[in-house]
């Protein structure tokens, strides 16, 4: 079989959730089944690191696709073309785009409908395309792959799409998040924080990640509890920071804030395993890697009561209305003064995050390609 895969988003030292996303997935596929060709297609120049095996054959196709114009040329022309040569047996489309203008049989990867449900948090330019073209991916695909129940039925029901024409293909945390011994969490606590106990969230710095809910909710822990707890924010300024960052300015405990920036993945491990809780107060989420991650480490999770984190997370968290600050300052100083609480929740976590790992995601990959193939 000829299996084509998009890679546009495996790029070195910029590899984030799409990238990790296809990285996890299709290294272990390659790997697994020699027997099978996988055709790599990427948008510009790659590195040999993502060359996984001796079967993976790469074909660059140009111009960059970074711009909504940019995607309809690179999907409905370039690509096309490419692959009236290449001739796979399916074509793999894990970032919520497909070609509306080839005949091979696509699968569809769509994560969420986040810009559906929060238009705001996302560019006008950006938004219309999604809004203009994603019911047509939708028809165009064979079949859909999506990462949690929840994105399941909320695309069969926004789009009308059968739910026998979508499975479910859970993303999952990297096993190098883990714990780490008690000297190296000192360690960390010494870099970052003056050796205090802090308060973790890490993703990028975007107004659907909610961080003003956060610093108000800080705001309220900080006073009822009289702590030297500190927030550390771990992620890159992504879209529509200038706001938070006005707010930080003036923000009364800002010196208990530290805000790190992008992270390299083996620092972020130690960050996260040294953490004394995990905070995700997300708005929407089609999955949410962050809590399981903290989860491997043995940190407990505090996150939204909505989307699909009650799904990822079960019983393993503290749920808090991503709209309410004082409820999820509540939870904060839930965790903070009840111990036995706090390690129920790390019990409940060793077993949650167990559910969902790389190697099981990547059969359910498989599965779903033999499925769109027939």
């Amino acid at each position: 079989m000829r299996i084509a895969v998009n890679t546009i988003f495996l790029q070195k030292n910029n590899l984030e959730g799409y990238g990790y996303f296809v990285q996890e997935i299709f290294k272990r596929l390659a790997v697994k089944y020699l027997e099978h060709e996988f055709i790599f297609l990427f948008d510009r120049d790659f590195d040999k690191q993502f060359i996984f095996s001796s079967n993976i054959k790469p074909v660059i196709i140009k111009p960059k696709a970074r711009h909504a114009l940019a995607f309809k040329f690179w999907y409905d022309v370039k690509l096309t073309l490419v692959l009236r040569s290449i001739k796979p047996d399916i074509v793999i489309q894990p970032y919520g785009f497909c070609s509306l203008t080839t005949k091979f049989p696509q699968l569809l990867v769509l994560h969420d409908l986040a810009f559906l449900h929060y238009p705001k948090f996302i560019s006008k330019q950006h938004l219309l395309y999604y809004k203009k073209f994603t019911p047509k991916f939708l028809k165009k695909a064979k079949h859909i792959a999506t990462v949690s129940e929840f994105s399941k039925q909320d695309i069969s029901n926004q789009y009308k799409t059968s739910s026998e024409k979508i499975s479910v293909v859970y993303s999952a945390a990297k096993p190098v998040f883990a714990t780490i011994p008690y000297v190296l969490q000192s360690a960390v606590k010494e870099k970052y924080t003056d050796g205090c106990e802090y308060f973790l969230f890490t993703g990028g710095i975007h107004p659907r990640k909610n961080l003003l809910t956060l610093l108000k909710a800080f705001s309220v822990f900080k006073k009822r509890q009289q702590s030297n707890m500190k927030l550390v924010v771990a992620g890159r300024l992504a879209w529509k920071n200038n706001d938070l960052l006005d707010k930080l300015e003036t923000y009364k405990y800002r010196n208990d804030v530290v805000l790190l920036g992008y992270v390299k993945e083996e620092e972020l491990v130690n960050i996260t395993a040294s953490a004394y809780a995990l905070i995700f107060p997300s708005f929407f989420e089609g999955f949410g890697v962050p809590p399981l991650e903290a989860m491997q480490c043995n940190v407990p999770v505090i996150t939204s009561n909505v989307s699909s984190m009650p799904e990822i997370c079960g019983a393993a968290a503290l749920y808090a209305n991503p709209n309410s600050y004082n409820e999820l300052a509540e939870k904060m100083m839930q965790l903070y003064k009840d111990e036995t609480l706090r390690n129920k929740i790390i019990d409940e976590g060793k077993e949650q995050c167990k559910k969902f790992n790389w190697n099981t995601t990547a059969d359910l990959m498989w599965q779903t390609i033999l499925k769109t193939v027939g």
